[in-house]
């Protein structure tokens, strides 16, 4: 037997195969199926030869995994996890191994969708459900939503909520008191500049006598640490007609009165320390909470109770929660995101410590930082704060710079964001040896040991909390590691993941993310690092960081990167203000127009009024391209106001458009800059680059194209790639700039990176891909949804094609033609899909009637057929209620989806099997999904709106009466 040479073996590593579904022989054979000899010959017929690219990307070659763990371990062990006393909103915090194992690690949580469609997402939206019943409960308030970016972007969004609803006061200025991270208000100063809103900011008492108001921001406890009674200042803002956002921490709040009770219209605040790492700015499910009388401004998602058909309690998302796509430029918000997984883990936390373990927590934190100002006082220091949770302002005189010398010696971080004071914040994770190490640091000696003593607390008695919080037995009967685990189990086999079966869904690219990139999430080296560490503790990061811009510009085509955006939508917004910016920068301030094509996603035109911009919509012709005819008609109407054209590419519309070339001319011929959304670049990577084919600008999506899982509804990131002359526009930060921008750019995020600690998912899918497997990737995903559209072409209508039949990474099929026919609309066959396991995909987006399928290339060509053959298999069940074999009102598509209940009820009163209702195909045999609930009434769900935990018998009696198979 001859053996192969040596670095035949050693460079040979078979991820490639592992990402990318069909071998190479099923990829040629899907070809030929489509019509063509070769991968390559379907790709040449699909992709315009004018946007190819010449050279291939100048990426390293397919690394090995434990090559790329072994380098990602390298960079890593370059960060130095300090002690981190900085606080501004990022605290230390212990993640309960079963939340970390059985959530954060669990493809089963990570790789869910958002759950649009609800009947195959009752395990998050329960989780969720009960995440807003702990803000609720903690900040007093009516309503909370599933949760925010981040906690500066959700205070931005309480401020334009009270501008909307503020009906008694029409003043455009805003208030921002003197003691808010500066973060926030960083991130409050962009939003407002475009929409016209005059922040104001300083002593909040002082500036409300001086004006009129709509708004008013105030932090509880102050960034500074000091808590102050805001309720006077609240009812003096409601005498005037001001509207109250209050931010505040939820640790606190477990020992303060809520925000609430005294007076708050909104109440913001990030969830980080209820069991999420810092992970260095992110991802962290941040809280906003308001008044019932404003839920239908609400932005984000909101989960409601409702029932399904047999009138059994069921949740789902409530309808405003998507009206960014339905309102589009009338839109309140651009939000498409969540921090989903996040929020699911805070939850967790409050269920697994219940409300005396989280009690216990919030006075131990407290009763440390209440030893340490006493230890301080005794040394003769002072306390600037007298009144105060965990944080402590030091007036250090001039021991400032002797005390900073001993912290960088002692590798202790302190925050030291003003020259005549310093601050230090206690966590979960702080210990009596903390404190020790914390007063020698300060006070230059060492402490007498710590005993076990107490302190009296400086919360006024008028501002103590009792536990009023929590009650809910979903609060109180998880607190054993068993029970908790057993309960998430339960949570998570209610649901369709990319763990149980292939989700389809078109514009979304639900591809594998591999469990190797997933790794070092959870690694503390990533994890425990603090947003506002110093820059020489962050190398590892650093590097990471540079390198992951290097990769994505050498995609994408651009010159420069911004990590910053944290969501697809938010780099959407951030795009759009680098190119207001760079207007205004050239004296063109009268450029506010944005084109957009009718077939765009809705955060577009809802992005562009977020950036002050007016939106002029361009046609799309019967091909679904952009009319150019059009185009150029209203380029030349608005040439001396156009700012830009949003256009996706491939399409929305799932065709790569020839004329796209000819697109961005026109534009730049009347000024303005081109916005390609990136999120169909999966398509698009080692083929094309929009850098390279006449764009300016693009926010990429990492949570689709690069392999960062959905998360059931997020996390995501959203970076913007720029041409050079744009970069000096992108977002920088107040507390940490970022290098080579001015700290006064834009702030889109309340850290500079976003949501870093996710962002080595991306890094690592880029190294283990390559230049071939990333190219090989999108090849593969063109392939795969030709093929798709070849099987059903004979059974549904594919709505657009190319100018070779061909279609892009996704194909759209009309379902308006059978629904005419039959009765039979998208939304039955989205449910009868439920019963083959299968998530629906995008059901009337973006063409009313039809559904978008995109399979991604890391779905085997055995799983497309078992998609196909179910998608088939409905259609034939179409043609018997088409022939009148089975009523329009009684059958498997306008029943389902089925529920084991349905099928071992001692009646069945159907015209088809019960067979066929649960066993349509062979396979199912084998490895069945049961929905848990029926089709869910969702008009029930609007009209009565409930958005906290249901009690708890009307749980255990759904569960109860769901049989069992034993």
């Amino acid at each position: 037997m001859s053996m192969q040479r040596l670095t035949e073996l050693e460079g040979h590593d078979e991820f490639l195969a592992r990402h990318i579904g069909p071998s190479a022989a099923q990829q040629t054979e899907m070809a030929l199926a489509v019509g063509y000899s070769s991968v390559d010959a379907l790709i040449d017929a699909t992709v315009p030869a004018s946007i190819r690219l010449k050279n291939p990307m100048a990426l390293d070659g397919p690394q090995r995994e434990v090559d790329v763990i072994t380098r990602l371990k390298a960079m890593a062990d370059k960060n130095r996890i300090c002690k981190n006393f900085i606080g501004m909103g990022y605290y230390g915090t212990h993640t309960p191994a079963v939340i970390q194992r059985n959530v954060l690690e669990n493809p089963g949580w990570y790789t869910a969708y958002t759950p649009y469609q609800a009947e195959i997402s009752q395990g998050r939206l329960e989780a969720l459900l009960s995440y807003q019943q702990v803000i609720m409960d903690l900040t007093g308030m009516e309503l909370a939503n599933a949760s925010m970016l981040d906690e500066a972007s959700a205070a931005a969004e309480a401020m334009t909520l009270l501008q909307r609803v503020n009906k008694k006061n029409k003043s455009m200025r805003f208030i921002v008191d003197s003691d808010c991270h500066p973060q926030t208000l960083a991130v409050l100063k962009t939003r407002a500049q475009p929409l016209g809103i005059d922040i104001v900011y300083g002593d909040a008492t002082e500036l409300l006598d001086a004006g009129d108001a709509f708004g008013l921001f105030l932090q509880y406890p102050g960034s500074s640490g000091e808590i102050v009674d805001p309720s006077a200042l609240i009812e003096q803002a409601h005498a005037k007609n001001t509207l109250v956002v209050v931010a505040s921490d939820l640790l606190a709040l477990l020992l303060l009165k809520s925000p609430g009770e005294l007076g708050a219209d909104v109440v913001v605040g990030n969830s980080q320390r209820f069991g999420v790492p810092m992970g260095y700015g992110g991802p962290h499910a941040a809280f906003f909470a308001t008044r019932d009388a404003y839920k239908r401004s609400t932005p984000g998602r909101i989960i409601g109770v409702s029932v399904d058909r047999d009138g059994r309690p069921a949740l789902r998302m409530a309808m405003q929660t998507r009206e960014q796509h339905i309102r589009r430029e009338k839109a309140t918000s651009n939000i498409c995101t969540a921090q989903a997984l996040l929020a699911v883990m805070a939850a967790f936390y409050a269920m697994y410590h219940g409300p005396e373990g989280l009690r216990r927590i919030a006075e131990r934190t407290h009763l440390l930082t209440s030893l340490l100002a006493t230890e301080l006082t005794k040394a003769g220091l002072k306390i600037c704060n007298k009144r105060f949770f965990d944080t402590l302002t030091i007036e250090p005189g001039d021991q400032r710079d002797a005390i900073l010398t001993r912290a960088t010696a002692r590798e202790v971080n302190l925050r030291c964001d003003h020259s005549e004071t310093l601050a230090v914040s206690l966590d979960e994770t702080s210990t009596r040896a903390d404190l020790q190490l914390l007063v020698e640091v300060i006070t230059g000696k060492a402490p007498a040991a710590l005993e076990d003593i107490t302190a009296d607390s400086p919360i006024p008695a008028e501002l103590g909390r009792e536990i009023d919080y929590l009650q809910h037995p979903l609060f109180n009967e998880y607190h054993s590691e068993t029970e908790m685990l057993r309960y998430m189990r339960r949570l998570e086999s209610k649901d369709i993941a990319l763990n149980r079966s292939m989700i389809a869904l078109g514009s979304c690219t639900m591809k594998l993310n591999a469990t190797t990139e997933m790794l070092p999430v959870t690694w503390a080296s990533f994890g425990a690092m603090h947003p506002f560490a110093p820059a020489q503790q962050a190398q590892g990061y650093r590097e990471l960081l540079d390198d992951l811009e290097r990769m994505l510009t050498e995609c994408t085509g651009y010159d420069a990167i911004s990590l910053q955006p944290n969501a697809g939508s938010q780099g959407e917004y951030a795009g759009l203000l680098v190119i207001k910016r760079y207007h205004e920068s050239r004296g063109d301030t009268a450029r506010d127009i944005c084109l957009i094509p009718s077939s765009a996603h809705g955060t577009n035109p809802a992005s562009a009024v977020l950036a002050g911009m007016r939106v002029v919509i361009v046609e799309c012709d019967a091909q679904g391209n952009v009319d150019i005819a059009d185009l150029r008609a209203k380029a030349t109407q608005h040439s001396d106001h156009l700012a830009a054209i949003m256009v996706t590419y491939p399409s929305t519309h799932g065709v790569f458009e020839e004329g796209i070339v000819e697109v961005c001319d026109i534009v730049h011929e009347h000024g303005g800059q081109v916005y390609v959304d990136g999120a169909n670049l999966n398509a698009l990577v080692g083929l094309a680059a929009p850098g390279k084919f006449g764009a300016d600008v693009s926010h990429l999506n990492l949570h689709k194209t690069f392999c960062i899982p959905h998360g059931g509804g997020g996390p995501g990131m959203g970076p913007i790639g720029v041409g050079s002359h744009l970069q000096p526009f992108l977002p920088s930060h107040p507390v940490t700039p970022v290098p080579g921008l001015s700290p006064d750019n834009d702030v889109v995020a309340a850290t500079p990176y976003g949501s870093a600690s996710i962002l080595p998912i991306s890094w690592a899918y880029i190294a283990l891909m390559g230049a071939q497997g990333l190219t090989q990737a999108s090849k593969v995903a063109i392939v795969s949804a030709n093929y798709i559209a070849h099987r059903l072409r004979d059974h549904y209508p594919v709505l657009y094609t190319g100018r070779s039949g061909t279609v892009a990474h996704e194909c759209i099929i009309d379902i308006r033609p059978i629904k005419e026919a039959s009765g039979i609309g998208e939304e039955d066959i989205a449910k009868r899909l439920m019963d083959f396991g299968f998530h629906a995909p995008t059901m009337s987006f973006p063409v009313s009637g039809t559904l978008m399928i995109e399979p991604t290339e890391s779905e085997s060509i055995a799983e497309i057929d078992r998609f196909c053959d179910a998608l088939i298999t409905i259609r034939d069940e179409i043609r018997e209620v088409e022939s009148q074999r089975l009523p329009l009102d009684d059958n498997p598509l306008v029943n389902a989806p089925h529920t084991l209940h349905d099928l071992t009820a001692e009646q069945w009163p159907h015209p088809y099997t019960r067979r066929q209702a649960a066993f349509a195909m062979d396979s199912l045999q084998q490895d069945k999904y049961w929905p848990p609930v029926s089709r869910i009434d969702n008009v029930y769900g609007d009209r009565n709106l409930f958005c906290a935990c249901p009690s708890i018998d009307s749980f255990r009696e759904s569960i109860e009466d769901e049989p069992s198979l034993g």
